[in-house]
């Protein structure tokens, strides 16, 4: 539907903001030119992307391989006005969205983004990992759990056993974090001296009959044999006949966020430890990707090791 209206009628309209109106025309013709009517929603729409295209922008690599980005340089990534962007960072700084550096006065991604980001990737990923672990425990036929840390020792947050199992999960149960492959994978991206802040000292305790770790030292010579390969494996390190393979499902930042890990006795262990390695890194892999992250460099593993599921 289309009005002729002047310009006397438009102001009154724009002062009454009558719904009938507004809803009802598709174009204002003013002198002969047609204008699109614009609404407060698409007003707000606008408003919102415009603040979302500087956000993706402090997201880019670009800015997340400095201090972040100045004003001018994103007035060019998203083609907007110096003054404007100058003013939305404000807005956004003021939110806790963005956060500016006192020195280069470059903006990046501010502690809100961070907490929102943190809040939703936990529950995604005890959304998203049980689906995985259910096809993982059912292939392996032996129990998988999804690990995060807690201090110095590692939390069982989900365990999955293989179906028509009877054995019992270790949900809520902690383990030192040295002599597991879990702690290795959680711990993997830190340095020697991190772990010396982190565990001082003092050596660790005994646990299983093939002990590689007694020291801070040795527990990162581990932690880089962890790095080159892509997961952890033990075998009764922690209890005898326990063995145990990890890998690390990662974040959107390429943080390692929480472990896969398998663990089974060895007179069942139906296969070597390395392939049970290689796809418990898959599965983690996936995990990861769902997640948003980086998979794991091994995620193709499996096809090029001949892994082939238990039977």
């Amino acid at each position: 539907m289309r009005r002729i209206v002047n310009t006397a009628q438009l102001s009154a309209v724009m002062v009454v903001k009558t719904a009938t109106f507004v809803s009802s025309v598709d174009f204002v013709i003013i002198l002969g030119y047609n204008l699109p009517m614009v609404t407060a929603t698409d007003r707000v729409d606008g408003s919102l992307r415009r603040d979302l295209a500087i956000l993706d922008a402090l997201s880019s690599e670009e800015a997340r391989s400095s201090t972040g980005l100045g004003v001018s340089r994103l007035a060019e990534l998203v083609g907007r006005d110096k003054g404007q962007i100058s003013r939305t960072m404000r807005a956004l700084e003021s939110e806790g969205l963005v956060e500016r550096d006192t020195v280069t006065r470059e903006y990046r991604l501010g502690w809100r983004i961070f907490s929102m980001a943190a809040v939703s990737i936990q529950s995604h990923l005890m959304l998203t990992a049980p689906s995985v672990l259910r096809v993982l425990a059912t292939e392996l036929k032996e129990a998988v759990h999804l690990c995060v840390l807690q201090g110095g020792e590692v939390l069982t947050v989900v365990s999955q056993v293989p179906p028509g199992s009877n054995r019992l999960g270790w949900e809520g149960r902690c383990v030192p974090a040295a002599c597991t492959s879990a702690g290795r994978v959680l711990l993997m991206d830190l340095g020697l001296e991190d772990l010396r802040a982190r565990f001082g000292p003092t050596d660790f305790a005994p646990a299983g009959p093939s002990r590689k770790v007694s020291s801070v030292d040795e527990f990162f010579a581990e932690i880089v044999r962890v790095r080159s390969q892509g997961y952890a494996l033990v075998d009764e390190e922690f209890e005898p006949d326990l063995v145990g393979a990890s890998a690390p499902i990662r974040d959107f930042r390429g943080g390692v966020l929480a472990a896969l890990n398998f663990s089974a006795t060895k007179p069942h262990l139906r296969y070597s430890l390395r392939e049970a390695g290689d796809a418990v890194a898959a599965a983690a892999g996936e995990i990861s990707a769902r997640l948003g992250g980086g998979q794991d460099r091994r995620v193709g593993a499996l096809a090029t090791a001949g892994w082939h599921k238990p039977s």
